[in-house]
């Protein structure tokens, strides 16, 4: 398969001697994760449990998240600034190259990606700039489709992949040239500590680029519809909170950096950031609509009949569409978004 294809939905789903992949882990690792969102108790008492165990969060959700979202949205799991005309791939893209622009990369620059996914944004700003870019990830198997993604594109001398937290990072003060983190740190019970982790390692006067989704001034806690939008992304997205703007802000003033640029790059798009969610998105991403979340339901009800697919593989899509829908109605709310842009500044100690 090349690298630029999805897999299909089959392909994902099995191994090649035709026997479910993962078939015994994944029902008791849906219901192990979705412990930590049960709405019959306290919100805060579930807030604290998933604060507390945050990386086991993050892992089990991308244990069973990964191959949904490379199926549905190809190797780079996050939103873009759209414009009237413009494929999702094309924006996507786009957006990346942006994000390397504005942290001015070049040849030879050696760039940490922060909760890098399964590492399509780093191959995609590799290739742009040609800056060598490290990628931490703390969950394995994210980490062993990022090496062989980049294998297959043969960009193993721009792109390699560590495991690690990037609330503590194995690198020397001043390692990096630059770093970037593209919708990560939103996983994150203290997006301080990683602000400031990462500040560390950078050289001074070292930029660093990151897109944090954020609760805007528009949401209201006492909105019994508001709170349900969110509990509902943060079980569908897997997150212990979702941060405020303000709650941002003095995170940054707290790790030490430097404000460059700070805004919601979401009202730049002529086309709403959630219409990719929404059924008016194009033939070719299906889906993610709907209809194609829809149609995917029934067919992984019908894998599983025959065990082509794990015990468990309907619960973890209905998961994520739950997701999927309380963001695009967050979204159309105005009290989400995925694209709060930061570039911030290590202080140059020469100044």
């Amino acid at each position: 398969m090349n690298s630029s294809e999805r897999p299909s939905i089959v392909q994902i789903l099995k191994t090649k001697d035709g026997k479910s992949q993962r078939d015994t882990a994944v029902n008791g690792k849906a219901d192990h994760y979705l412990k930590y969102f049960d709405s019959k108790k306290d919100r805060e008492e579930t807030k604290e449990l998933r604060t507390a165990a945050s990386m086991d969060v993050v892992n089990n959700y991308y244990d069973l998240a990964t191959d949904f979202y490379e199926y549905g949205w190809g190797e780079a799991f996050h939103f873009a600034v759209l414009q009237k005309g413009e494929s999702r791939e094309h924006s996507f893209a786009k957006y990346e190259y942006s994000l390397a622009l504005k942290l001015g990369l070049e040849p030879g620059d050696l760039v940490l990606d922060a909760g890098c996914g399964i590492g399509g944004p780093a191959r995609h700003i590799a290739s742009f700039s040609r800056a060598k870019v490290i990628g931490i990830n703390c969950n394995d198997y994210q980490l062993q489709r990022a090496r062989e993604l980049t294998r297959l594109a043969r960009l193993e001398n721009l792109c390699s992949f560590v495991k690690g937290d990037y609330h503590h990072l194995t690198y020397a003060d001043g390692s990096f040239d630059k770093a970037y983190a593209i919708e990560a740190t939103c996983h994150s019970p203290n997006i301080a500590a990683v602000y400031a982790e990462i500040c560390r390692v950078l050289k001074p006067g070292g930029l660093f680029a990151c897109c944090e989704w954020v609760m805007t001034d528009k949401y209201d806690s006492n909105n019994s519809y508001h709170r349900k939008l969110k509990d509902d992304i943060l079980e569908g997205d897997g997150l212990s909170d979702i941060v405020s703007i303000p709650q941002v802000h003095a995170a940054i003033k707290e790790s030490g950096f430097e404000i460059v640029e700070a805004r919601d790059h979401a009202v730049d798009s002529t086309v709403p950031w959630y219409t990719v969610l929404m059924p008016q998105w194009t033939i070719s991403d299906i889906k993610i609509t709907p209809m194609g979340r829809w149609m995917t339901h029934i067919m992984l009800m019908v894998l599983e009949t025959i065990r082509l697919a794990p015990s468990g593989s309907v619960k973890v899509h209905r998961m994520l569409c739950k997701g999927a829908d309380s963001l695009a109605a967050a979204g159309l709310e105005g009290i989400f978004s995925p694209m709060y842009i930061l570039i911030l500044r290590k202080p140059d100690n020469k100044n």
